[in-house]
């Protein structure tokens, strides 16, 4: 029999026996709608899947109206991951593949290393982008290399875990899962013991993140793809809860959303300029583009492209709805 869950949802809870909260995530629907119009390779989209429940994990730590992207960039068979995922845990995500690589000859079971980072220079950036930002004011942008003294990091958690211990100064455990289906993770973060309901001895709540940390270590992939969060924390967690005390908050929804439009293209083509926009125009009959995150293509003929600089504003532009290969 198996257990049913609540597709794509977060859910936190904090130890009253540690200073330690924990987050659980499980996304289906939203991670079918990443893969709809994308072909990766099976070791792309398990990378992919983990970088996913890896950040809306991170993101539902966060407390601040705003976008968070997480991208890993290097030089192998994936030249780039992206993750954004904002306040709302809306989220997109792609991957960009090396064209002069042969990706058939890619190992199903490759890691992180071997995809991104095989001559050591992969690096991965965090970037807080709040909603209120002001015109001018730089979003916040953590950098680390995907490598750790000199040893290469091999998988997405290992690559969050070190940027927080590096960045964040916050000892965070991560586990993740991800096929075709779902994906799925869990995490655990050591809070500052500073008073209040968490302080305690420090001994004592070096030890529960010691416990903690052993009871995580036995969650399954298949737990981790197929429970509904709440279920797995009860699960993993029953001793604790029975001995120490387990406080749950109510799950959060996740769900798939893209950013795209008209307008936001035809604004890229203004800032292209319009001599390379022309230069497009003469080999081709229109310039056309898609979204990397949900395949969205948009077509822009000679006639939107001379609205596009003959006005103060793009709007013109965009009077038409987008034109779609889908």
């Amino acid at each position: 029999m198996t257990d049913k869950y609540s597709p794509d949802s977060l859910q936190v809870f904090v130890f009253e026996g540690a200073p330690v909260r924990g987050e659980i995530v499980n996304i289906r629907d939203s991670w079918q709608a990443i893969l709809a119009r994308k072909d990766y390779p099976t070791a792309v989209k398990k990378i992919l899947g983990d970088l996913v429940a890896a950040g809306v994990l991170l993101c539902g730590t966060l407390k601040f109206n705003g976008s968070m992207i997480i991208q890993a960039q290097g030089n192998g068979a994936i030249r780039l991951l992206v993750l954004e995922c904002n306040e709302h845990l809306v989220i997109r995500a792609t991957a960009k593949l090396n064209d002069d690589i042969d990706l058939s000859s890619l190992a199903d079971d490759a890691n992180l290393s071997d995809l991104i980072n095989p001559d050591g220079m992969g690096r991965l950036v965090i970037t807080l982008d709040p909603a209120d930002r002001q015109p001018g004011q730089t979003p916040y942008q953590g950098i680390v290399a995907l490598s750790d003294n000199g040893e290469p990091v091999k998988s997405v958690a290992e690559a969050i875990t070190l940027y927080m211990r590096d960045s964040e100064q916050l000892e965070t455990r991560l586990w993740l899962a991800s096929d075709e289906e779902s994906c799925g993770g869990l995490l655990l973060q050591r809070l500052p013991n500073m008073g209040g309901q968490l302080n305690m001895d420090d001994a004592v709540a070096a030890e529960g993140w010691t416990r903690l940390q052993t009871l995580s270590d036995t969650v399954s992939n298949s737990e981790l793809l197929n429970l509904e969060p709440k279920v797995l924390m009860k699960r993993l967690y029953l001793d604790e809860s029975v001995h120490h005390g387990v406080r749950s908050f109510d799950e959060r929804p996740i769900q798939f959303g893209c950013r795209c439009s008209r307008l936001k293209v035809a604004d890229m083509l203004k800032m292209l300029g319009e001599e390379e926009v022309n230069s497009i125009l003469i080999e081709k009959d229109a310039v056309e583009t898609n979204c990397d995150f949900c395949g969205q293509v948009y077509i822009f003929d000679a006639v939107d492209c001379k609205q596009i600089f003959a006005s103060t504003t793009i709007v013109d532009a965009v009077k038409q709805p987008p034109k779609s290969k889908h």
